[in-house]
């Protein structure tokens, strides 16, 4: 659990950066309109990334086994929803939706199977 937190939270430190330096490419591929409520949007959720990058990694350096747990059945959720808005999403479905929601079915599955194993 503790390498999933660690990836999960490269992967949205990576989306948080993406996201405030880049937000129109990154509404661009999700097939969104591009104005300036919009690019604002991302930005405050590229913000909040980073808040939820450093919980993810100081959460994965705890040594309860217990509290560990706790964050990855709250990861496990919060990312199967991640890919179930992404697929919501109000505009034509393209690859990059496709990708985007499957990276986060993919993190959901990891915290499940590892919280199935413990």
């Amino acid at each position: 659990m503790r390498t999933i937190l660690k990836a999960g939270s490269s992967v949205f430190g990576l989306s948080a950066i993406f996201l405030i330096i880049f937000p129109r490419t990154f509404l661009d591929l999700l097939q969104l309109e591009t104005s300036d409520g919009m690019v604002w949007s991302m930005r405050m959720i590229g913000i909040t990334l980073v808040a939820l990058t450093g919980n993810m990694w100081n959460n994965s350096q705890q040594r309860n086994d217990q509290r560990v747990a706790s964050v990855a059945k709250i990861m496990c959720v919060s990312a199967a929803g991640l890919g179930v808005l992404t697929l919501m999403i109000p505009a034509p479905l393209a690859w990059f939706t496709y990708l985007y929601a499957a990276i986060g079915f993919a993190f959901s599955l990891a915290y499940l199977i590892a919280l199935l194993r413990k």
